[in-house]
């Protein structure tokens, strides 16, 4: 059985911000997203290739790595009954070694299914210096009660 801060149903509001998260984004932090996703493209983790053949000024974080960055965003609020059930973002920019993202979100809807499933719907954006470089949208579930985990629900009872 899982333990911890459990986020409920009922304790979240459309318009609720969640707190932010920062982080230090270093060369390392690039190079192993890209390899843990197995991305062997040179923009990820050879800088002089990234600048003369890309033009960008670094190597810098990959799809998945920023997928990633998000999911961790959404499941550290949650806690360990928040199960997600979808996740769509926009890229607009690249995130570099030497940045610091920050990674800011807003409850949009808050809503039961016809399951009993709870659900939240989330706006979140990873920034640099509050230039937006990624926007996304985010469904996540966690518990209505006490007695609820979103992890348990199987089959036609899961509905992301």
């Amino acid at each position: 059985m899982t333990t911890g801060p459990r986020l409920l149903l009922g304790s979240v509001a459309k318009g609720d911000a969640l707190p932010v998260l920062r982080h230090p984004v270093t060369a390392t932090t690039v190079v192993l997203g890209a390899l843990a996703s197995r991305d062997w493209r040179p923009m990820h983790h050879d800088k002089d290739f990234a600048v003369e053949r890309n033009g960008t000024r670094d190597i810098f974080l990959n799809t998945p790595n920023q997928a990633a960055w998000f999911e961790r965003y959404v499941t550290d609020w949650t806690g360990p009954h928040g199960r997600l059930g979808r996740i769509t973002f926009r890229m607009k920019g690249s995130v570099f070694p030497g940045d610091t993202m920050e990674l800011v979100g807003v409850v949009d809807h808050v809503a039961v299914d016809e399951v009993g499933c709870g659900w939240l719907g989330l706006e979140v954006v990873l920034q640099v210096d509050g230039e937006m470089k990624t926007t996304g949208a985010v469904r996540v579930a966690v518990p209505v009660d006490e007695t609820d985990n979103p992890w348990r629900r199987r089959a036609e009872q899961w509905q992301p």
